[in-house]
């Protein structure tokens, strides 16, 4: 079978361009965080559970994490309510509300020392970052 020269030259063309672009890696930045309030609420109650409740933080010890991201004010939040008593008052509530969200944090778990490390460990979680 003979191809025209202009023919056979656009097919090794291509042929080569599909092959280079097969071999090159997928370089896409990175996807960023939805902003929303429930999702960044989300990020926020799955870290909490995980570096406060969960791993034996002595400063949660005592409480549990009642979250409560299905609310139909359009804040959802989570708390940290005593352990043997979880209809009682909370010690902490973190909540957000729009897009992009608006945090807010508040309780007496935000008095003292444990605060400051309350607010980095949210704004944190916030971003898209998880870690303890």
């Amino acid at each position: 079978m003979h191809l025209h020269p202009a023919i056979r030259v656009a097919s090794l063309s291509a042929t080569v361009a599909l092959a280079l672009t097969s071999c090159q890696s997928d370089r896409s930045p990175p996807a960023s965080p939805d902003r929303a309030a429930l999702p960044t609420m989300e990020r926020v109650a799955v870290n909490a559970n995980r570096c406060w409740f969960k791993s034996g933080d002595p400063t949660f010890e005592p409480y549990r994490l009642a979250p409560e991201l299905n609310s139909f004010s359009g804040r959802p939040r989570i708390l940290a309510v005593p352990r043997n008593s979880p209809e009682s008052r909370p010690v902490l509530v973190v909540q957000a509300e729009g897009s992009p969200a608006r945090l807010d944090a508040f309780g007496p778990l935000m008095d003292g020392a444990s605060g400051d490390r309350i607010r980095r460990d949210v704004l944190k979680w916030a971003s898209g970052t998880s870690g303890c």
